[in-house]
Formats: C-alpha cells, sequence, structure tokens
C-alpha cells in the first residue's frame, strides 16, 4: 500500500525514512513499517522488540549504546517532537565520533534508521513528547554503554534554549567521554 521516502545522511548507514500519509477530513492513515517497502529500499533489518517512551520537555535521554549486543534501531516520534542525534562508533569508520541530528516529529512524521555500533540519543523540545523505536536485538540490562551528552569532542548542537535547566537521568551525568572508547 505506502511506500516510503528514504533520505540518506553525510554519515553512512545513516537514513531518515518518511512514509507515505493518507490524509482527509477524517485525519489520517500510513503505514509506521512494512517490511516488505524496507527491503525493497535495501533496509532488510529482523526487528524482535518495540520500545516506547513518554518526557516531558527539556529532557535529554543519551547516548546511548549496546556494547555485546548492538542494535539497530528505527526510530519514530508518535507525540511531540524531538531532536534525535546518532553518533558513529563503528571501529574503522571515517566519520568515526561524528554526529547527525535530525528533528522528528508526530507532524514530520520522519524515522530515523540507526545502525548497529551507533551512540543514540534525544532532547524533547515539545512540552511533551512519545518517542517509540524497533530494536534488532533484545534489552540486555548488563550490557549498556554511553558517551556524555556535551561531550566537546563530538561537539553535539543540541538546541537547547538558553537558560533552559535540562531533566538528564544520574546515570546519563555520568558516562565519560569520547576518548574513553576505544577506536
Amino acid at each position: 500500500m505506502g511506500k516510503i521516502k528514504v533520505e540518506t545522511c553525510e554519515i553512512e548507514g545513516l537514513k531518515i525514512i518518511t512514509p507515505t500519509v493518507f490524509g482527509d477530513e477524517r485525519g489520517y492513515f500510513m503505514e509506521t513499517y512494512n517490511y516488505k517497502d524496507y527491503a525493497a529500499a535495501g533496509i532488510d533489518m529482523e526487528f524482535v522488540q518495540d520500545n516506547q517512551s513518554a518526557s516531558k520537555k527539556g529532557v535529554l535521554r543519551g547516548l546511548h549504546f549496546q556494547i555485546n549486543y548492538p542494535q539497530d534501531k528505527l526510530v519514530r516520534v508518535v507525540t511531540g517532537e524531538v531532536f534525535d542525534v546518532a553518533v558513529d562508533l563503528r571501529p574503522g569508520s571515517a566519520t568515526w565520533g561524528k554526529w547527525f541530528g535530525v528533528t522528528l516529529s508526530a507532524e514530520n512524521k520522519k524515522h530515523n534508521i540507526n545502525h548497529k555500533n551507533f551512540a543514540h540519543g534525544f532532547f524533547v523540545l515539545s512540552d511533551y513528547a512519545e518517542f517509540a523505536y524497533k530494536c534488532t536485538d533484545f534489552y540486555h540490562p548488563n550490557d549498556e554503554g554511553g558517551i556524555a551528552w556535551n561531550d566537546p569532542d563530538i561537539g553535539v548542537k543540541w538546541p537547547i534554549p538558553e537558560g533552559m535547566e535540562l531533566t538528564i537521568s544520574e546515570k546519563d551525568q555520568k558516562w565519560g567521554g569520547l576518548h574513553s572508547l576505544r577506536r
């Protein structure tokens, strides 16, 4: 039924997906995921777990990755708006340590493909946001890794309004910098 538009990013492997949306006076319909459409676009992944979180404005989550059980992720926003970030941690990559960010929202309906060996995080721009994502491996609580969200070696340009007080988990405040990871 629906087809997807796939945009590549300046970091190889990252992709922005825009689904076809069918709308009329009643509202809209879209396929949030269709294996055949994704496979035809060269994105052939087997997702095994769906996750969803809710956050209020000013929440910053990340930058997270899995150490021994890396996951490809297909992320999107159900309600609200976030600034979504991926950092390349692939060994030997020409863009290792580089970041890419995109605004995902319920309005633009875009999805972001974050491949294995990328750190991931997001910042909530709207008053409230629901964030949903599919993963190609199960969550392993003892396999979490992270990088400081504000590591100057990465230099993510988070769109944080001046004077805004961020809400960041205790765990996310303790991650080290990029230099602590082996390339």
